[in-house]
């Protein structure tokens, strides 16, 4: 008899969505884990970050929309739990258009978790993102900081959030939710800083710097933050918040010139561009309850991982270079 939760994903096709995947069919657990994907595949979804459980006995995909009431009420039906990755993530798309992203994040949010209520989900999983507090100069936030957003992507988390935990308040729905700073790793879709500078480096050409390149991020490899996901999925507590950090604090300056360094090329490749509209000057989590609750800590470094990140990249050509132009605004 199998004793292990099936487990609904949504946007399991994404960067991080599909790590999560990958990791939680490649380890063993009771009776066997089930997962089903749900995945719109957008222009970040890729079936290729799939690839490697396409044939594990515990997978299905499902490609369809988070907003389709009816398809998420049939999927949520044949679940026990649900991890939430599904969202439009770029700042700077949501800063050319909002739409979408109120579409998925909040509405997609919503009618994900009345599906869960109907069906009596025994657990949720909000995938979230430090960028809802908006920006800190000095210190690091706790899970009990009111939110302050300043994008449109960030005020959508935010929402989707809000929601999320109002839904455990009123419905008694077991809704756990996790705000992480920067990820990093293989199979990031080439919009995002890393990926971006990375291939553009290796294609030999420029790479572009926001403003004074000043700006502050915490960076997280995704191996570790999805460890922390599943601590939080199977020892987390109900209506509880957990935030998860990387432990490497760095400048925008400071990342350019790793990973210039890392691919044999020098400052002449950097163009100073104008800053974005909005840019937080600062992130950074307080990473304390999920360390003490829960046992979490980052066991990759900064170092190796951004080594080992940007090999895979360099090894891995022929999953990057197809995306190239749909990661062009």
């Amino acid at each position: 008899m199998n004793t292990a939760p099936r487990v609904l994903v949504t946007g399991g096709a994404g960067f991080i969505g599909s790590h999560y995947v990958r990791t939680l069919l490649g380890s063993p657990g009771p009776g066997g884990t089930e997962v089903t994907v749900l995945d719109k595949l957008t222009y970040a979804g890729n079936p290729a970050n799939l690839d490697p459980v396409r044939d594990h006995p515990g997978f299905a995909f499902v490609h369809g929309d988070v907003c389709d009431p009816g398809l998420v009420d049939k999927l949520v039906s044949e679940h026990d739990q649900i991890v939430h990755f599904a969202a439009e993530s770029h700042v700077d798309r949501s800063i050319a258009g909002a739409d979408a992203f109120v579409r998925t994040n909040v509405l997609g949010t919503q009618i994900l978790l009345d599906a869960a209520v109907r069906n009596r989900i025994s657990t949720v999983v909000q995938v979230s993102t430090d960028e809802v507090y908006g920006s800190i100069a000095t210190g690091s936030w706790t899970e009990d900081q009111p939110l302050r957003p300043n994008s449109p992507y960030a005020a959508t988390k935010a929402s989707a959030d809000l929601i999320a935990l109002a839904y455990h308040r009123t419905h008694g729905l077991d809704v756990r939710v996790t705000r992480c700073s920067n990820n990093y790793g293989p199979y990031q879709f080439p919009e995002k800083v890393v990926p971006l500078f990375v291939t553009r480096l290796l294609d030999g050409g420029r790479v572009p710097l926001y403003g004074d390149g000043t700006h502050v991020r915490d960076w997280l490899h995704v191996d570790d933050h999805v460890r922390a996901l599943e601590l939080v999925r199977t020892r987390g507590r109900a209506g509880e918040v957990y935030h998860v950090g990387g432990g490497t604090e760095l400048s925008n300056r400071e990342l350019t010139d790793l990973l210039l360094e890392a691919c044999g090329a020098d400052g002449s490749r950097v163009d100073h561009v104008e800053d974005r509209k909005g840019h937080d000057r600062r992130y950074s989590v307080d990473w304390t309850k999920i360390r003490d609750e829960l046992g979490y800590r980052p066991r990759k470094d900064f170092a190796t991982g951004l080594a080992e990140t940007v090999a895979w990249y360099r090894d891995n050509r022929s999953w990057w270079q197809p995306l190239l132009t749909r990661a062009a605004l």
